[in-house]
């Protein structure tokens, strides 16, 4: 099965070899036929001074790293 990879902007670098990417995607409403934005948060491994706040990078899926990191960053 193929890993899932998602777009999203790194938001904190403030623990070591930890991003915290937050990933937004956007759909219409059923009803009201308005586009919604909706945000949520992965942790994703990857090299802490390689990457800063406010950088777009990719992530993958992977085996679990820890407790709350599930993905790891690939671009």
């Amino acid at each position: 099965m193929p890993k899932r990879v998602l777009q999203g902007t790194v938001i904190s670098t403030l623990n070591e070899n930890t991003l915290t990417v937050s990933v937004e995607r956007r759909f219409k409403h059923p009803v009201l036929k308005k586009t919604i934005r909706r945000s949520k948060k992965y942790r994703a491994n990857g090299d802490n001074n390689a990457y800063k706040s406010g950088d777009v990078v990719k992530i993958q899926e992977t085996a679990p790293i820890s407790k709350t990191k599930r993905w790891e960053v690939i671009d």
